[in-house]
């Protein structure tokens, strides 16, 4: 396994991210152990969920299983964990968003349910544009004062966004965000215009989700009856994208690789990138990952799939003005 800063922090996490959303609704609690068994095993130390995987209101599903997970012992210690704020947990009105009162109810409620005394990385799920960054930064504070969490991160922010938190950050002399999560992927690359740059300058460790495109990039042409692949949204979506995807496939067939694995490579290569999160339904999924970090593109290699799925053509505002 290979490793990296998370961001401009100290801490370091392994180059593959494993999600967790799968965990309850699509993978029972036992497979879902083994899967978390596996990746320790394998190296993988940096864990993703969200208070609101699961998607039972208020149930924190996913993190429930997790934290059963951890409580087995041996495991805490080796892993770097990060969940989420910002959805809603219930039907009271402060029970979303980013208020210093939901803030600090949800993260006693994750703990709570994962079992832990503290999470590495608590991330914002989305921008709250009702709750000044004040607000937020001092919930945030308080929060890393009383040792519940370490590390703060976002998640869908946009580069504005991201220099609004730093630079309130900056003059609190609070550390900030070290991390974004966001949409990347071959075929949706417009964080490339203001997200990346805005990382790029404040040192914030970008964690690409949906790296597959919802299982485009995984191989979308052989038909499924089962899994992402199957739903009609995604059919519709490789019909729109079908002539790039034949082209792809050609590609990863050429190249004697799994489309997957290539759209993995792909993000490995992109500046900022720490790790893109694998959210594997299964234990061959998990394991059929690791390939990826054996895999180097080439220049030209990478050139060819740019001209596959352009992106915007560069970081703003050279990607539309001279």
């Amino acid at each position: 396994m290979q490793y990296v800063h998370l961001g401009r922090s100290g801490v370091k996490v392994s180059r593959l991210c494993l999600g967790t959303m799968n965990f309850g609704p699509e993978t029972s609690e036992a497979d879902s152990f083994a899967i978390m068994d596996r990746a320790l095993e394998l190296g993988i130390n940096f864990f993703d969920t969200a208070d609101v995987y699961g998607w039972k209101l208020g149930e924190g599903w996913t993190e429930q299983i997790v934290g059963r997970w951890l409580k087995q012992g041996g495991r805490r210690e080796k892993v770097v964990l990060a969940t989420k704020v910002f959805g809603r947990m219930g039907e009271w009105p402060n029970q979303s968003r980013l208020s210093a009162l939901h803030i600090r109810r949800a993260c006693d409620d994750s703990l709570r349910r994962l079992g832990t005394d503290y999470i590495d990385l608590y991330q914002m799920h989305h921008i709250d544009r009702a709750s000044p960054w004040e607000e937020v930064w001092q919930a945030m504070e308080q929060l890393v004062r009383e040792g519940k969490i370490l590390y703060v991160g976002s998640s869908n922010f946009a580069g504005w966004h991201l220099a609004q938190a730093q630079e309130l950050a900056k003059s609190r002399h609070f550390l900030g965000l070290v991390s974004e999560q966001s949409l990347y992927n071959l075929v949706e690359r417009t964080i490339e215009l203001e997200v990346i740059p805005a990382c790029k300058a404040y040192g914030i460790g970008l964690i690409p989700w949906s790296p597959l495109a919802r299982g485009l990039l995984a191989g979308a042409l052989t038909p499924m009856s089962v899994g992402r692949r199957a739903d009609e949204d995604v059919k519709k979506d490789i019909e729109k994208h079908r002539q790039k995807l034949e082209a792809y496939e050609t590609f990863c067939r050429n190249l004697g690789e799994q489309p997957a694995d290539v759209a993995l490579a792909w993000l490995l290569h992109q500046p900022v990138v720490t790790a893109p999160i694998i959210g594997p339904r299964t234990m061959d999924q998990l394991n059929g990952s690791m390939r990826v970090l054996k895999l180097t593109l080439s220049g030209d290699q990478l050139k060819r799939l740019d001209e596959m799925f352009p992106g915007p053509g560069g970081p703003a505002p050279e990607a539309y003005a001279w």
